[in-house]
């Protein structure tokens, strides 16, 4: 059986499809592709991709439509690809749940780079004290990466990108987080020169939260050196 890790690119520009094809398998990746949502779909019917690139133009549902139908039953990384110009797509893509983005027209090697970071990311399923954190109201559970509201047992589902980036502030509470650390938690690289993902990745991860931003209680923003989590963290098998 393949140990290979397989990528889906979903893109209706047959040129990138096949240099991306190519390219990833050389790369020692299996590769699928499809050329609009439909075609997707039936890719996705029977297979189990372990990242998805996503194109953002492409006829039918657009790659803001896609993202989020896959969101609504897998958390698989996704990288979607905008415009050169388009910064509002990359906002648009990482607050309905892509993990990063790249701008057409892109580098193969840095989006192999990219797809590497997070499936090394992505794979960090293991719990570091055990599977369950708890803090304030919240508990995490590790294993299926859920944040359960232990009032109610409400489960709120989280993005990987989300769900590394809580649990690298639940595995290091009270202590200050740089942009870099986050970025690095996750996207496997440190934060660009302006880039707005992580601010916007936090602001999803403190709205799941229910923290205000304006005057937040667990996250707070600390001016000139990143972020903390401020609250006392317990965690259980």
């Amino acid at each position: 059986m393949s140990t290979k890790k397989q990528i889906l690119v979903v893109d209706d520009d047959i040129e990138i499809k096949e240099l991306l094809s190519e390219y990833l398998d050389q790369a020692g990746f299996s590769v699928l592709t499809a050329g609009e949502g439909k075609e997707m779909q039936r890719v996705l019917a029977t297979n189990t991709p372990d990242l998805i690139v996503l194109d953002v133009m492409m006829p039918g549902d657009d790659g803001f439509t896609l993202c989020q139908k896959i969101r609504r039953t897998s958390q698989v990384p996704i990288i979607i690809l905008t415009a050169n110009s388009d910064e509002a797509d990359r906002i648009v893509g990482l607050e309905i749940g892509a993990d990063d983005y790249m701008a057409k027209p892109f580098s193969p090697r840095e989006l192999l780079a990219r797809i590497k970071a997070l499936l090394r990311r992505s794979s960090y399923t293991k719990p570091t004290q055990g599977r369950y954190f708890m803090f304030a109201h919240w508990k995490l559970d590790t294993l299926t990466r859920q944040l359960i509201n232990q009032h109610d047992n409400a489960t709120t589902e989280l993005s990987g990108s989300e769900f590394n980036m809580l649990k690298l502030f639940v595995t290091n509470p009270n202590q200050v987080l740089s942009r870099d650390a986050l970025s690095d938690a996750t996207r496997g690289r440190e934060a660009l020169p302006l880039e707005r993902g992580i601010d916007i990745q936090l602001s999803r991860l403190r709205q799941k939260l229910g923290d205000n931003s304006k005057s937040p209680t667990l996250i707070k923003t600390i001016r000139g050196r990143g972020y903390v989590l401020i609250t006392e963290v317990s965690y259980d098998d």
